[in-house]
């Protein structure tokens, strides 16, 4: 905001002198705040949500009205994390009283408060804005609490309304969950957080999440997101949603089928996240800068791009799953518009679900059934209405009923920027149930805004007629709008440019995906696949710009003297065939320097996308493990790769050797100091198993004291607090994170 009141009074006084400028008295504050008020209005927006009565006219001022206040921040609480219940114990113990008195100062009935419509109390709300937390210092307290936590893992920052479709989604530990567009991974973490939380204590779970974005920038914002997390059932790619590869090794058999041996032959998904690109008008409160910049062909420009996302995420669909679709726009042609066109594309295979019942304390709006489209030309409220120079940017699958003129009693159009009929339409009403929809409306329950639909596959979805090569496309005008755009993703959403979008291509496309007979495939890159000769392109090394391939450790030397040294059981926690690297993770001399462990749900995807040629183009993938340590630190007879911190937590409870167990006092000294001698621990007994225990890296299990120094004596389970050390000739060494380490601290303070 402070930026743009800056540029509007360098608007207000370019053609007056210097000396002039300076006699130029400063606003007052009545006049500063007539400034802001013109900065965070455009009076386009609001005639276009006027006329599309998106909230009722008594509403509108207070409507306008929030969205020109910040918008509060909003955290999750790691359901998962260790030390769970103990955050929440300090927020509803300590700050919700600390922050009392500020928030009354700000008007505010309280400082911190659980949103009272998500499970278990672990989302809060804040009446204080981001840039109050950052910048108020009575608030400083609690900023650095938020800060800490979640740069450990232990708390994410995410707006509101963006928590919602997660919770649509009905996730459970076996299912293969597909994000779309995922950067910058919010809404992974949660679904993660989902999966896991349901599976069985001390057991990964069966299913996995395929988080995919396009921008490969923003996707190493998702791994580092998502690193927080410590799972080993995650794949992330780097693939464009409309054409999310189909990996199906029923249509090309080769040698490569027989050398990989996965029991998923078609890659499907149970659930998929469509979180689209789009113009992001609901953050308004969050990126004040829309104000300026938006206009009604923001949402046209995108329409089509989104309705071909939709449809290929529900091909890649399992036929009795669920799909979300999700904008942080309020705009129909990009709400509404686009459900109403999947519906008409899929016929009875998809049906609208209704989820009035769930999140009851969520206050939520049905979906509009009648709206109008508005273009350069003005606005229509039938496509029959549009002139034909004008029907390159508004297509009829924009309005209410998605019928174009030739489908109407009326006939057939006009030329020349006519109109397409003489007589102007009548408003159109859909026929489909989109009162289904949910919109979440700012004013409601002080949020941002955002819009979802939820989606069950019935059926397999009906093949594409040909004439949709002519049809249901995105046009040049569209694609114009599109490209010249500058969104950014302010929620949960990227707005990402594909690397190809023409007509043909895009068509082509939707009618593969939804079921139309291919003949082959073909790009520069890959060579051709003739899927009637049942032909497999070969695996190539660097096949993707920028990234190495996903390559299975083989090295039976690496993997058993891993197991011997930390005591794994193979078949209580399996190495073999669950350890991947990467080109880039090895050395010139071929050594290996990271080992990445996969759940046995990502194996098999791994395998197939190998067995098909690689199609999925896998940017991160499962947990890192192991990491080589250097020559110079490592003893004859100990083992070269240590333990990783993200990695500890899945492989401890399968660990038998390398084990010590230390009581408060010895933990916390260690934590302190971050390297202590064998012989200057507090209890002679730790000093003494340190000693003995093979130099290398090795785990300090926190006990109480009532328990015995020894490994038989403590189970290790999610509450056990561990940290990874390094055993040298005669010493321990900490190697954790400063930040881990400060955490911790804390932690056993309390």
């Amino acid at each position: 905001m402070g930026r743009g009141g800056r540029r509007h009074r360098g608007r207000s006084h370019r053609n007056q002198s210097e000396d002039s400028r300076e006699n130029v008295p400063k606003p007052l504050k009545s006049d500063a705040f007539s400034i802001q008020n013109r900065i965070w209005s455009n009076l386009d927006f609001e005639e276009y949500y006027k006329e599309q009565r998106i909230v009722k006219a008594e509403e509108w001022d207070s409507f306008i009205e929030i969205l020109r206040k910040p918008l509060p921040a909003a955290f999750r609480v790691n359901s998962n994390g260790q030390f769970c219940d103990e955050i929440l114990s300090i927020l509803e113990n300590d700050f919700v009283k600390s922050l009392q008195a500020e928030a009354v100062e700000s008007g505010e009935l309280e400082g911190i408060k659980p949103l009272p419509w998500y499970p278990k109390n672990l989302a809060w709300h804040s009446n204080f804005s981001r840039k109050e937390i950052r910048k108020n210092q009575t608030l400083e307290r609690f900023h650095e609490f938020l800060k800490l936590e979640t740069e450990v893992g232990n708390m994410t920052r995410q707006e509101a309304v963006s928590m919602v479709p997660p919770l649509f989604l009905d996730v459970h530990p076996h299912h293969f969950v597909l994000d779309m567009c995922a950067a910058p991974g919010s809404k992974t973490f949660q679904l993660l957080e989902i999966i896991h939380e349901s599976a069985e204590p001390g057991s990964l779970p069966n299913g996995m999440v395929v988080a995919n974005d396009v921008d490969y920038k923003r996707s190493n914002l998702l791994i580092h997101q998502t690193k927080r997390t410590c799972t080993t059932n995650l794949i992330v790619t780097n693939n464009e949603g409309q054409h999310f590869p189909n990996c199906n090794s029923k249509r090309a058999l080769s040698v490569a089928s027989e050398k990989y041996h996965h029991p998923i032959d078609q890659l499907l998904f149970d659930r998929v996240l469509c979180d689209v690109p789009c113009s992001g008008d609901g953050t308004l409160r969050k990126a004040p800068d829309i104000w300026r910049r938006w206009n009604s062909g923001s949402g046209n420009g995108l329409h089509s791009l989104q309705v071909v996302i939709a449809m290929r995420g529900l091909s890649l669909l399992k036929v009795g799953g669920r799909m979300v679709y999700s904008t942080c726009s309020m705009n129909p042609i990009e709400n509404e518009a686009v459900v109403a066109e999947i519906l008409r594309r899929c016929e009875c295979s998809v049906e609208l679900v209704h989820v009035s019942d769930k999140l009851p304390e969520l206050i939520r709006r049905p979906g509009l059934k009648k709206w109008k489209v508005h273009d350069r030309g003005g606005w229509y409220r039938s496509y029959k209405d549009v002139p034909k120079l004008q029907r390159d940017g508004v297509l009829r699958s924009m309005f209410p009923s998605g019928k174009s003129d030739k489908d109407s009693a009326t006939g057939g159009g006009s030329s020349s920027g006519e109109m397409a009929s003489d007589e102007p339409a009548e408003e159109e009403v859909c026929d489909l149930p989109l009162e289904r929809c949910v919109r979440i409306v700012p004013h409601d329950q002080n949020t941002g805004g955002f819009f979802i639909a939820v989606l069950h596959k019935v059926s397999s979805l009906p093949d594409f007629p040909e004439k949709l090569n002519q049809r249901r496309n995105m046009t040049a005008r569209a694609r114009n709008s599109y490209e010249k755009s500058s969104y950014e993703k302010v929620s949960d959403t990227v707005v990402t440019q594909p690397e190809d979008t023409t007509e043909e291509i895009i068509v082509e496309e939707a009618a593969l995906d939804n079921g139309l007979k291919l003949e082959k495939e073909s790009t520069s890159e890959e060579g051709t696949v003739e899927l009637a000769k049942e032909v497999v392109p070969p695996v190539q090394k660097g096949k993707w710009k920028g990234l190495d391939p996903v390559v299975f450790l083989r090295d039976e030397t690496v993997i058993n003297g891993i197991k011997r040294f930390y005591g794994i059981n193979d078949e209580s926690f399996p190495l073999n065939g669950h350890l991947v690297t990467r080109n880039s993770d090895t050395t010139s001399k071929g050594n290996v320097k990271r080992i990445y462990y996969v759940s046995r749900s990502v194996k098999d995807v791994l395998e197939l996308n190998l067995a098909v040629g690689q199609k999925i183009k896998v940017a991160s993938v499962g947990l890192k493990m192991f990491e080589k340590q250097s020559a110079r630190e490592c003893e004859a007879g100990s083992c070269s790769f240590r333990i990783t911190s993200e990695g500890l937590p899945v492989i401890l409870p399968y660990m038998t050797k390398q084990l010590l167990y230390a009581t408060m006092v010895d933990f916390k000294n260690l934590l302190q100091h971050k390297s202590i001698k064998c012989t200057d621990f507090v209890h002679p007994q730790f000093g003494q198993k340190a000693a003995e225990v093979a130099e290398g890296y090795c785990v300090v299990i926190l006990v109480d004291c009532t328990q015995k120094l020894e490994c038989e004596a403590v189970k290790v389970n999610s509450p056990t607090i561990a940290i990874g050390c390094w055993k040298g000739k005669a010493s321990l060494t900490v190697m954790v994170t400063t930040v881990d380490c400060d955490q911790l601290i804390q932690k056993l303070a309390c």
